[in-house]
């Protein structure tokens, strides 16, 4: 098995202990170019102003829902979290059955999904994947 090596001082290594960091891709030429590009790229705010309005899109779209299957819904930007009734659904449940649609959703706590669109995103796919929702919780309803 290969062995990895970190080289640094001992102060700033001595910071973090085994297992309380981690990175998937850190660390390579890769990895740092295309850190650089985005943050090249956030620097007009054009992303940003972007995210902002869709994500009003996606709330507005997301809180005709409650009532009808939702309870709660919370946002910054595209980041969405949906409470759903749990006498409905657990937000795996409501995954699941989002998945089999197309849609990637993540639960989180119960009956919270959480919906994290790509800022690339274009606003017919972000009104089809809350149809999609619409639907699933039309299907649990029965």
């Amino acid at each position: 098995m290969p062995l990895s090596a970190v080289v640094g001082n001992k102060d700033i290594l001595g910071v973090l202990r085994p297992g309380e960091h981690g990175s998937t891709f850190g660390g390579n030429p890769l990895a740092t170019a295309v850190g650089l590009a985005v943050v090249e790229l956030l620097a007009t705010g054009e992303m940003q102003e972007r995210a902002g309005v869709l994500g009003e899109r996606l709330q507005a779209k997301l809180r005709q829902l409650i009532g009808h299957g939702v309870t709660e819904v919370r946002g910054a930007g595209l980041w969405a979290g949906i409470d759903i009734d749990p006498a409905l659904a657990t937000g795996r449940r409501v995954c699941e059955m989002l998945l089999e649609r197309g849609v990637l959703a993540k639960d989180t706590h119960g009956s919270t999904i959480r919906l994290a669109p790509p800022i690339v995103v274009e606003e017919a796919d972000l009104d089809w994947a809350v149809d999609q929702l619409e639907a699933v919780l039309a299907d649990l309803r029965g």
